[in-house]
């Protein structure tokens, strides 16, 4: 099976160890944070250093809006997707325009420093049991965050973007937060199938990449979901008949530490169906993964396809009457 490796850079600066490690055949994106950013022009130098190295990697990062929003200055604040969710409750009209409005705004701002994806929409119901999901979430109601998120689906594919569903099959029950611990949800499959995996069925045919989630569904089956052929390939592939990429959330969370070392993690990933293996804060766990896969001398996958095609003049006025729109959101 074909795979790659995203992972990210320590400092806003590249060292001399990752100029060498980004042209590796098996790094296929690089993720950034806060830590990466100073201003938009340092952010623009830093993306044009990596693409330069080499051309096929994929800038990605995790920005969603809200408490989820990596960069800040020179960048317009989005709301958290739940505020949206809140006014869909008074007024259905105005929150599905907001969500789709938020989506190009925060996209065409990211393709405009050069970034190529982010990882969203969220898909998990928030039942105010998990706080690290919260208002990340659109709502704690299936059929608004199906909805909501839809909407803000077709804003980021209006702007280029690939959609990233997560995390699958829904981490909003669980009051663990799988960053610092391995949380284990005890309800039922026909619970689950009922409510948390509707927005990922229903949303399915425009979802690109699907993140499974660091949660144990013990009812389900013993392993995490990203660690799960039962999840990914007997639910999510078979039964559901997805076929974009599956990305495993960061391999570096505790919520991977019950399979080991970096390695074992990975191979764990591929071997539940992982095309897409996602590590970071760890450099460690970056020199570890390149080298596993380099041993295991599997096909390494191209992510080209998913870098977003449209110019930005193109979009200029979409984007201007999407600022307009949100600007409403107080």
């Amino acid at each position: 099976m074909p795979v790659t490796f995203i992972t990210d850079i320590q400092g806003p600066a590249l060292t001399n160890q990752e100029k060498i490690w980004l042209k590796d055949e098996y790094l296929g994106g690089l993720i950034l944070f806060t830590r990466h950013f100073q201003n938009k022009a340092q952010l623009v130098s830093l993306i044009s250093e990596i693409k330069a190295i080499n051309p096929k990697v994929l800038i990605t990062v995790d920005h969603e809006g809200g408490r989820v929003q990596r960069f800040r200055e020179g960048f317009t604040q989005v709301p958290a997707m739940g505020k949206i969710g809140a006014l869909y409750e008074h007024d259905k009209p105005k929150a599905q325009t907001l969500a789709k409005a938020a989506a190009i705004v925060l996209a065409y701002e990211l393709l405009e420093v050069g970034i190529d994806l982010t990882y969203a929409p969220v898909l998990d119901i928030n039942y105010q049991r998990n706080t690290v999901i919260g208002d990340r979430g659109f709502s704690g109601k299936k059929e608004i965050v199906q909805d909501l998120a839809s909407y803000f689906m077709q804003g980021l594919k209006e702007v280029g973007f690939a959609v990233v569903g997560k995390h699958f099959p829904g981490h909003g029950w669980v009051d663990l937060d799988s960053h610092v611990a391995c949380p284990v949800d005890a309800r039922t499959l026909e619970e689950i199938q009922q409510q948390d995996l509707q927005p990922f069925k229903m949303l399915l045919p425009n979802i690109d990449w699907m993140m499974p989630a660091h949660v144990v569904y013990e009812k389900v089956d013993s392993e995490t979901a990203g660690f799960s052929a039962y999840w990914l390939q007997t639910v999510l592939r078979g039964e559901l008949g997805f076929n974009g990429r599956i990305v495993s959330d960061d391999l570096s969370m505790q919520g991977a530490a019950i399979k080991g070392g970096y390695k074992a993690r990975a191979i764990a990933a591929m071997d539940a169906g992982c095309d897409i293996l996602l590590a970071c804060n760890h450099p460690q766990a970056s020199t570890e993964i390149l080298g596993a896969l380099g041993e295991l001398n599997e096909s390494p996958l191209n992510l080209d396809e998913y870098r977003p095609r449209v110019e930005l003049s193109e979009l200029t006025l979409i984007y201007m009457d999407a600022l307009a729109k949100l600007s409403e959101l107080k």
